[in-house]
């Protein structure tokens, strides 16, 4: 078993940070291909200006987003309301979602959009050779 050349040795050794907060619960995928890893979340009743991405601490991907603030129209029916059940959150509390990105994501090309409630991140994957993590030192006679 070759666990330290393994691509998952990280989840073993040092496992991912995932992180969740609030409430509303924010269901992700992630998954990858040879270009890139992608990420999506379900972000029902959000738009584009709610969501914030950002890369944290040099190599934490944060997702969150907050309900626009309510009108004073909006606020009226809401007190006039009678809820029964109430599951689909739709941008009621608010989500946060943080992963450890992978070592060999280009952090400053990294894209997201939010398209029919959903958000998507894409990190794109630095494909160049990496240098040897093998280096040959000299051995002499005499230092």
């Amino acid at each position: 078993m070759a666990l330290f050349g393994d691509p998952f040795r990280r989840f073993f050794i040092n496992p991912p940070i995932y992180r969740t907060g609030s409430s509303t619960a924010a269901l992700m995928d992630w998954f990858e291909t040879p270009q890139a890893h992608f990420i999506k979340i379900n972000v029902p009743g959000y738009s584009k200006d709610d969501v914030k991405v950002q890369v944290e601490e040099g190599n934490i991907l944060v997702m969150r987003a907050e309900s626009a603030k309510e009108t004073s129209k909006e606020k009226k029916e809401k007190e006039e309301t009678v809820w029964h059940v109430a599951e689909r959150g739709g941008g009621l509390a608010g989500f946060s979602r943080e992963i450890e990105l992978p070592e060999e994501v280009k952090i400053d090309q990294i894209k997201a959009q939010v398209e029919n409630g959903v958000l998507t991140v894409v990190l794109p994957k630095d494909l160049s050779p990496k240098p040897s993590k093998v280096r040959n030192i000299h051995v002499s006679s005499k230092l």
